[in-house]
């Protein structure tokens, strides 16, 4: 997959077959149409194309609004388009400019004149342009036009698993991730370099590996203690991790951290991938460290035996 950053750049020769969006956490309803755009174009010898946006149109359209956090980032976003066959991710800066765009001006300008769409393939629900006042409608208004084809993954069709980034972001903050998990097709997870912390974990009898500063608008799922994956140069392990404060230590940072089961090697520095089972409990405040290290013996055995159970 090859990705585009300018327009200018963008000089495929063969038809184009176009897709656009955030599609953010490329969910079930975002796979069916990229399986869709993929077929379709290979079926009339094109190119298949999906033009998104960054940053994401509410962060630039609603700065004061600190609350949206995304399920993946642009580079996951990226990697897992990729595995989908795609063939070109176009990346559109997302810009007041931009945004005051009508959707007529946006399909003769960006469309048909930068991306030469021969087909365009859009979901039910997309909305694009000034206000977001494009739709559906729109595109097909113009199509015989400007010599383009329309397809519509209708309603039905997405609703088959009722499904959309909101409603995943809610799952994760809400800490259901089984639910995420369905509606996502594949486990969420989040990319960290580990880092060295404070300690703790090791004081304890449970070494732990630290993950460090995420990007900025990253979900972080609900606090508590969850039952996890880990993977570190493509092998996966079991592990245990921690979300929240460590308030047994009265420490106000959030932190994120994982004790791996049956692993002692040396990974500071080293990028790993968590990827969310199920949330085990709450984390609490305890009394003392001895009513703290009594419960992860308990969490412990209890996520090996889950980890146990699920793999037979």
């Amino acid at each position: 997959m090859e990705i585009i950053r300018n327009l200018d750049d963008f000089k495929v020769k063969v038809p184009v077959v176009l897709t656009q969006g955030t599609f953010d956490g490329v969910h079930l309803g975002h796979q069916k149409i990229l399986t869709r755009l993929v077929s379709h174009a290979k079926e009339m010898g094109g190119k298949s194309v999906l033009l998104t946006f960054y940053p994401h149109p509410r962060l630039v359209l609603y700065p004061e609004d600190n609350d949206l956090k995304l399920i993946t980032s642009i580079d996951e976003k990226a990697e897992m388009l990729d595995s989908f066959g795609l063939d070109y991710l176009v990346i559109l800066p997302f810009n007041k400019k931009l945004s005051r765009i009508p959707a007529y001006t946006f399909i003769r300008d960006i469309l048909v004149e930068k991306l030469k769409i021969s087909t365009i393939i859009i979901g039910y629900d997309h909305r694009f342009g000034k206000n977001r006042e494009g739709s559906f409608e729109d595109i097909q208004k113009h199509a015989s036009e400007f010599n383009y084809n329309v397809e519509q993954i209708s309603e039905q069709d997405i609703n088959d698993c009722i499904v959309s980034s909101s409603l995943i972001r809610k799952s994760l903050l809400a800490g259901d991730i089984e639910e995420a998990t369905s509606f996502l097709g594949r486990k969420f997870s989040i990319k960290g370099n580990v880092i060295k912390g404070n300690q703790l974990g090791a004081s304890l009898g449970y070494p732990t590996a630290n993950i460090g500063e995420l990007d900025a608008f990253k979900l972080i799922p609900k606090k508590g203690v969850y039952a996890v994956q880990v993977k570190i140069k493509n092998k996966s392990y079991d592990a245990m991790l921690n979300i929240g404060t460590r308030p047994t230590f009265n420490l106000k940072q959030l932190s994120i951290e994982a004790h791996i089961f049956d692993f002692s090697d040396d990974i500071y520095g080293q990028e790993i991938e968590i990827l969310f089972v199920k949330r085990w409990r709450d984390e609490r405040k305890f009394v003392n460290r001895q009513d703290l290290v009594e419960q992860l013996n308990t969490d412990e055995h209890e996520i090996r035996a889950f980890f146990l159970k699920s793999s037979l």
